[in-house]
């Protein structure tokens, strides 16, 4: 048997634990599957005095963390620590720089800097592992970077935060309103203090920059990406959505065409038949399609101590067979610096909602503008006036250039009949 993989562990926050907990359980399988140990020998967190319910006298405590990167009894190191830049980003480059694998959970740091540590892997004929990065215990970064690495994809799509499934899955099965469910799943755990990250679609947009790269071999490019969170999604558009056919999912959207590279991460009404409609509370999913392959669904758990940690290991025992590879399924030299797809060519149908006055001659107004920018109406819902005397107006339009719609809500805007904001929500395709 080979010797030992030492690990130098950072961050022993949920997921540092969960990986320690997890090698000690599993070590004998591991050691089989590995074809040798693995073995941490050094930790660094900000707190040494914090219970984390785990022994932790058997590891050397190290207060500099960069220090883990240069340590002559370490193969392999794992960041824990989170965030784009900052230690998690010095501790990388330190890593790769001192020819030892590094692995990481830290989605933000690889769609900020992916380009940079997967050259300087590269460079340094190491490992570069990021399987937790996303979508928590689903193994989604292996299935796209060797499972489907024969077939060409043309779209990689899904729902990629927890959180945001959750608040929506909660509002679709208990008919509650966005801000009542997101302060009951702060109060549970679900949601963070501070939960903009999430509920903005930056998560989302970090994992959908990684997936597009791995899919459709194009350099890593998170500010090509439109974001819209779901702030503003009400229990009525869920309603509504239902009454339709749909449920309503926060979507990570990919595809690589001949214009471009098209990245959006935006809340979608999707149909009741498709494998999304039916991924509920704080589950992930992703789908890949595949020019061979067909129709790829990856689905679990998303997030947390026990999924995020297995695809921590799961690295580690890649790392511990001697299993390298691209980072990004390919040399970084071989990405492609895709261009921007414009949303305006794509043609699809659309979800519009209106918070209007009760007063005639209102829905004249939306429709004419609707008319003149070209976009062809397939239904609508008026519901009643509410006690403050505003109605709700939903449309669904025929499929149709996004530009057309763009137009007729620039019409509209600043129109005294409108008492909110539109909502508008794209219809995924079956």
């Amino acid at each position: 048997m080979a010797e030992k993989l030492r690990i130098a562990l950072a961050g022993l926050g949920t997921v540092g634990a969960g990986v320690v907990k997890l090698l000690a359980q599993n070590a004998a399988l591991i050691e089989r599957r590995a074809g040798r140990g693995l073995e941490i020998v050094a930790v660094s967190a900000r707190d040494r005095t914090r219970d984390r319910g785990i022994d932790l006298s058997g590891f050397e405590w190290v207060d500099d963390t960069a220090s883990l990167a240069t340590r002559e009894d370490v193969d392999a190191v794992v960041e824990l620590i989170g965030g784009s830049d900052g230690p998690a980003l010095t501790l990388a480059r330190a890593t790769l720089a001192s020819g030892k694998a590094f692995v990481t959970a830290n989605k933000a740091m690889m769609a900020h800097h992916g380009l940079e540590l997967a050259t300087a892997a590269e460079a340094a004929n190491t490992a570069l592992k990021y399987e937790a990065a996303v979508a928590g215990g689903i193994p989604v970064i292996k299935g796209l970077r060797e499972g489907a690495a024969a077939n060409a994809i043309d779209h990689v799509y899904g729902v990629l935060n927890g959180t945001c499934n959750y608040i929506l899955t909660t509002m679709e099965s208990e008919g509650r309103d966005f801000a009542e469910v997101l302060s009951e799943a702060q109060s549970l755990g679900y949601a963070e203090a501070d939960p903009s990250f999430d509920i903005d679609g930056v998560d989302a947009a970090h994992k959908l920059a990684i997936l597009s790269s791995l899919a459709f071999g194009t350099e890593v490019d998170f500010d090509a990406v439109q974001i819209t969170g779901i702030r503003h999604v009400l229990g009525a558009d869920i309603a509504e959505a239902a009454a339709l056919g749909y449920r309503v999912r926060l979507v990570g959207f990919g595809e690589a065409n001949a214009k471009g590279l098209f990245q959006r991460v935006h809340p979608c009404l999707v149909p009741m038949g498709h494998p999304l409609a039916h991924v509920t509370g704080s589950l992930n999913a992703v789908v890949a399609e595949g020019n061979f392959v067909g129709r790829l669904l990856f689905q679990g758990r998303g997030a947390g101590e026990g999924p995020t940690a297995s695809a921590v290991v799961a690295d580690l025992i890649d790392i511990a067979r001697g299993e390298y590879g691209p980072a990004f399924a390919m040399p970084v030299k071989s990405l492609a610096k895709a261009k921007i797809a414009p949303a305006g060519e794509r043609r699809g149908r659309s979800y519009l909602r209106f918070t209007v006055a009760d007063r005639p001659g209102v829905l004249a107004e939306l429709t004419a503008a609707m008319r003149d920018a070209g976009v062809s109406i397939e239904s609508l819902i008026q519901r009643g006036a509410a006690d403050d005397g505003s109605v709700l107006l939903v449309m669904v339009t025929h499929e149709g250039p996004e530009r057309s719609v763009m137009a007729a809500l620039e019409k509209l805007e600043g129109s005294p009949s409108l008492l909110g904001a539109p909502m508008l929500m794209h219809i995924l395709a079956s």
